[in-house]
């Protein structure tokens, strides 16, 4: 799953640079212990540009996804790791979505995950393009739904997700 705007609250025109401007979103505790013991695996796929512009360091981002990772797990849920991709859009790099990179990397350090058994849940048009690339199914996260066919499934939060999930049993 993609990070900011989907675990987080995302920085209008800004990047989370420091853990005290990290805002989790209203039901992902919740929503990440469900996910926990549903999937075999959840991992952290985010572009974070603002170190390639030089906003923030890598150790920066390394104490936010520490702290992260902590109070998930404080509250029950899991991620197994988060990868990030910290190149200029500009760049084209592989590692940065929608390029497939971080998804390849996960593969590597899990081999059990399966692309084609795999979701990714991103709230940018870019996290569809890299879950298409990949052959997942995709998961939009907006308030505004969005007609595209890179886009399997429309949801407002990650407790729809769960919520739809459950009434799907």
């Amino acid at each position: 799953m993609d990070r900011d705007g989907v675990i987080n609250k995302k920085l209008e025109d800004d990047y989370v640079k420091h853990w005290i401007e990290f805002e989790f979103l209203e039901g992902v505790f919740e929503a990440l212990k469900y996910f926990e013991a549903l999937f075999g695996r959840i991992v952290v796929v985010t572009n974070q540009q603002g170190i390639g512009k030089r906003l923030y360091r890598v150790e920066d981002l390394e104490l936010i996804h520490k702290n992260m990772l902590y109070e998930i797990a404080f509250y029950g849920g899991r991620i197994d790791k988060v990868y990030f991709a910290p190149h200029l859009a500009a760049e084209n790099h592989p590692n940065r979505k929608p390029g497939i990179g971080m998804a390849l990397d996960a593969r590597k350090d899990f081999p059990d995950i399966d692309f084609s058994k795999s979701i990714i849940i991103g709230d940018s048009m870019s996290d569809m393009e890299f879950g298409r690339a990949a052959g997942m199914k995709t998961v939009y996260i907006s308030e505004t739904v969005k007609q595209d066919a890179r886009i399997d499934f429309n949801f407002n939060s990650l407790s729809d997700v769960v919520d739809s999930l459950q009434n799907s049993r």
